[in-house]
């Protein structure tokens, strides 16, 4: 054995190294605090540093802007348009304006909590002016660590703070005007008390949950057992039953043709009554149930004449299946390999997802000139620390200097969305290394199981383990380059479908037509590359050539064998899909008939819950990711025991120089015997 591939392998090293000299870089530049905490008009966060104990973002007058639905995009429209954002300690709980709060003391003390700076006994007008306090406060609550108004009802009528209307320092305005604003986010709110009762759901159900999901671990692995013993019974009956639905197909429509005869009407030809839009109006003529007898009966004799020639394919299919519960048997640590997949994708999900985050919050804050007042500068980009005695300020006296959005022009920021998308292409490549690595380990030690003259003893002490230091030891350049075709792929379709959002309110109807065209094309071509890696990986376990002749290899070899392929696959997804649905269903069912309390049984076990089908769906979902990690497992098993078996035929006659290494059944099955050994 040697190493394979090894050029990819130090492409592949070195890529690994630039994606951590990335992430090293976001971290070094990045502040998830950008996306966490809310940020005000002087750059600052919200709950952080001096500002710890203000961890809410207050708005001056939200109604000067066209929506207050602005409040959640971090800046204005326009550069007349915009608003003080100012760190608080708690939301307003009343409504007031400037104009009465410096009326009343009491009201007044409150008021200036609210205010930019200590207004002192500065006359209201200059106040205003200056921008030093708001102009009115509505009563609001927290939400997403922003201060938004609370809005009730009298009747048909909005209001805010039990009144119909409020004054924001200009005008009188009705309460109704805030509504546009706040609707999307009353939405979002209600959302977020579902998503608590949720959370309280699974505080009380989750040991529950557990045990739902330990018992479709349980019937996962029975039935990969038993398919050792019911494969046949299974696949056989699967068969008649299609050939019985056929069959009730043809009988029924015989007799409805029969009934029809003497129906007024009915024996008019589909010709005569041409296209109607009411399609039950053909089910009233007797040529229509014609039609269904011939077309049904046509499949019946495809179907019989297929199972007459296939009928030894079938049996291979079937005892092959059996075989693999064999090798699943003598190899039980593989049925638990999934765990392992799934915590190496957990970390380059998390990898990736965390990179990201900073990447993304690697900009600087920038600051705009604002004003309410036509100015030649507005909008412009400047310094907080020198604005007020800057031309800008000279040429717009009451202009302001205020956060406006996250951005930079550095080198670094310049060349910021390269990262991002080197950070989404090695995200993909590792992931498929991931998946390509489980794909030959679990290929390495089924083949030593098929390839040992005396099973088990021939086979490895620790088989899985021992193709595990094959696979990263000489053939990471193999895996390196199959999941680099397939990313490549992949980011292509990433890059498609990223066109194709942004061309949705294109009205050019060849681009979007080329363009569903290339989707498909390159969905059919990512799901041909699956197939030939999957393949291509078997035999690199097998065998240790280099992927491009594996893959070669394994691609003419089922060629050759084109229809046992076929079959296989068919037979083997199907009884697959079958031990989901089954496992799914039985979980489901006693996860239903537990969690809703609709049985005797379960009532005072059962914990009182906002919604039951909180823990349904997610046992659901489970016991589906349970079943699929175990059958995906026994689906390696077999396409290894196939491709194989294959190779068995090919290479040896049953010589006792070459003789036939498939199990005794195969051998029954296809006719074939081993010559006794002379001595």
């Amino acid at each position: 054995i040697g190493c394979t591939d090894i050029i990819c392998c130090i492409f592949f090293i070195v890529a690994i190294v630039g994606y951590v000299a990335v992430g090293i870089l976001a971290w070094t530049h990045g502040d998830p605090r950008k996306v966490i905490y809310p940020t005000d008009s002087l750059g600052q966060y919200c709950g952080q540093g001096k500002l710890e104990k203000k961890p809410l973002l207050f708005y001056f007058n939200m109604m000067k802007c066209a929506s207050p639905m602005v409040l959640l995009e971090f800046q204005c429209p326009t550069p007349q348009c915009f608003f003080f954002f100012l760190c608080v300690e708690k939301c307003p709980d009343r409504t007031l304006t400037l104009v009465t709060a410096i009326a009343k003391p009491e009201d007044w003390k409150y008021y200036k909590s609210y205010c930019r700076e200590d207004p002192g006994n500065k006359p209201m007008t200059e106040i205003l002016q200056k921008k030093l306090c708001p102009a009115y406060l509505i009563s609001s609550k927290p939400f997403l660590q922003r201060c938004f108004p609370s809005l009730g009802k009298k009747g048909e009528v909005i209001t805010v703070g039990d009144q119909d209307k409020f004054n924001d320092g200009e005008k009188i305005r009705d309460a109704k005007d805030l509504v546009a604003g706040m609707k999307n986010a009353t939405v979002v709110m209600e959302g977020r008390q579902v998503a608590m009762k949720i959370f309280e759901d699974y505080t009380k159900s989750w040991y529950w949950i557990l045990i739902c999901l330990l018992i479709a671990v349980v019937l996962s692995l029975i039935f990969i057992v038993l398919l050792r013993y019911l494969a046949g019974i299974m696949v056989w009956v699967m068969i008649l039953m299609v050939i019985a639905v056929v069959a009730c197909g043809i009988a029924y429509s015989s007799i409805k043709y029969v009934n029809l005869k003497d129906t007024a009407g009915s024996n008019i030809t589909l010709q005569q009554l041409g296209f109607q839009p009411d399609f039950s109006v053909y089910l009233h003529i007797r040529q229509t149930w014609l039609a269904f007898i011939i077309i049904l009966a046509i499949l019946e004799v495809i179907i019989i004449i297929i199972l007459i020639f296939l009928r030894n394919r079938i049996r291979i299919a079937v005892e092959l299946m059996k075989e693999a519960s064999r090798a699943v048997g003598y190899v039980m640590s593989s049925l638990f390999y999934p765990i392992f997949t799934f915590f190496l994708l957990t970390i380059v999900i998390a990898y990736w997802g965390i990179t990201a985050v900073f990447l993304s919050t690697s900009s600087e804050p920038v600051y705009k000139v604002f004003n309410e007042t036509d100015c030649p500068h507005g909008r412009q980009t400047c310094e907080p620390e020198n604005f007020t005695i800057s031309a800008m300020k000279t040429d717009c006296p009451r202009s302001e200097c205020l956060f406006a959005f996250y951005g930079g022009e550095t080198p670094y920021h310049k060349y910021l969305i390269f990262f991002q998308f080197y950070n989404v292409f090695l995200f993909f490549w590792c992931a498929n290394f991931v998946t390509a690595l489980g794909q030959m380990t679990l290929a390495g030690a089924f083949a030593s199981y098929y390839w040992a003259p005396n099973k088990p003893n021939d086979m490895p002490a620790y088989p899985l383990c021992a193709s595990l230091g094959r696979s990263l030891r000489y053939h990471t350049g193999s895996l390196a380059f199959g999941s680099l075709i397939l990313a490549i792929v992949q980011i292509i379709r990433v890059l498609l479908e990223y066109i194709d959002h942004k061309l949705k309110g294109a009205e050019n109807k060849f681009a979007k037509f080329l363009l569903c065209c290339l989707k498909c094309c390159f969905w059919c071509l990512e799901k041909f590359i699956k197939f030939i890696n999957r393949n291509a990986y078997i035999m690199v376990a097998i065998y240790g050539k280099n992927f491009c002749r594996s893959a070669r290899d394994a691609f003419f070899l089922l060629m050759r064998n084109v229809i046992r392929v076929v079959v296989l696959d068919k037979v083997t997804d199907f009884i697959l899909f079958l031990g989901k649905l089954l496992i799914v269903g039985l979980v489901g069912i006693f996860a239903f008939f537990f969690f809703s309390g609709q049985t005797d049984a379960f009532k005072d076990a059962a914990p009182s819950l906002h919604y039951y089908w909180v823990p349904i769906l997610t046992v659901l979902v489970g016991s589906y990711l349970i079943a699929h990690g175990f059958f995906s497992v026994y689906a390696m098993c077999v396409d290894t025991l196939f491709l194989c078996f294959l190779e068995d035929l090919e290479r040896n006659d049953g010589s006792p120089e070459r003789p036939f290494l498939m199990s005794e059944n195969l051998r029954n099955v296809l006719r074939k015997k081993n010559q006794p050994v002379d001595f």
